[in-house]
């Protein structure tokens, strides 16, 4: 995690052949936020409990990696140039507990059981929070650093074939 060149919004949304650390980030929150009005739709359609199962299933393995890959990798490089907001990424910590609390749950139950559909609305609703403090306050801060963000989205990417290869625990 070197922290040599200055890197700006502008520079890696327009010049960068490949999208940087935050940019694949934004684009994880979008596929998550896809899959959980997928859910929503099937619940609203009376969808089967063996689909919505399976969707829940793919929503809490997409945010188990994704936040093992901030909390690895983007959280301890944002506290080494954030210091004098290391309280945004305290919250992101606290965030991503409440999350893979909800994830916990969710992994011992089945869809028919009481709550289930409950939970996954609350995970994307807490999901929802806290990409939007990332997105408007959290990632602006980041780009206005030293942090190399393009060589970041390569470890990000890496981490995320390397734990997406490792069978899931039970």
């Amino acid at each position: 995690m070197s922290a040599t060149q200055p890197a700006t919004h502008a520079k890696h949304a327009s010049q960068s052949p490949h999208p940087d650390a935050l940019q694949l980030l934004m684009a994880e929150h979008r596929e998550v936020k896809a899959m959980f009005q997928q859910y929503q739709t099937l619940v609203d359609a009376g969808g089967k409990g063996d689909e919505r199962m399976l969707l829940a299933s793919q929503i809490c393995v997409a945010l188990t990696v994704h936040t093992q890959m901030e909390e690895e990798i983007l959280y301890p490089a944002a506290r080494t140039v954030l210091t004098k907001d290391e309280d945004i990424v305290d919250e992101a910590y606290v965030e991503h507990a409440g999350a893979k609390n909800l994830i916990a749950q969710l992994k011992t139950m089945t869809s028919d059981q009481p709550l289930f559909d409950a939970k996954v609305k609350v995970l994307g609703e807490y999901i929802d929070h806290h990409v939007k403090e990332e997105e408007t306050e959290f990632f602006p801060k980041l780009y206005r650093t030293s942090l190399d963000l393009d060589a970041m989205a390569d470890q990000l990417a890496a981490r995320k074939k390397q734990l997406m290869a490792m069978p899931e625990p039970s």
